[in-house]
C-alpha cells in the first residue's frame, strides 16, 4: 500500500516509525527498509543523525476518533 504523503504510522513502528513511513510512502516492504537502515549504520557517516532528524521532521499519523 503506497500513500502520497510521508508520515510515521501509528502501527508497525519499531522505534520511531521512520522506516515504516518511508516504506509505505514508496510502496516498499517495511522489513527491507529496516534491514537497509540497520546495514547503513555499519558505513561511516551521519546515518543515526539523519534518522533522528527524520523522526523529528516527519509528522506522525493522527488517530481518528470513532463516532
Amino acid at each position: 500500500m503506497s500513500t502520497q504523503t510521508l508520515s510515521r504510522p501509528l502501527d508497525d513502528r519499531m522505534i520511531g516509525g521512520v522506516c515504516a513511513g518511508i516504506a509505505r510512502r514508496f510502496g516498499w516492504r517495511t522489513s527491507t527498509v529496516r534491514i537497509l537502515t540497520a546495514a547503513s549504520i555499519l558505513i561511516p557517516g551521519p546515518q543515526v543523525l539523519a534518522y533522528l532528524i527524520a523522526w523529528a521532521v516527519i509528522p506522525g499519523e493522527r488517530r481518528t476518533q470513532a463516532v
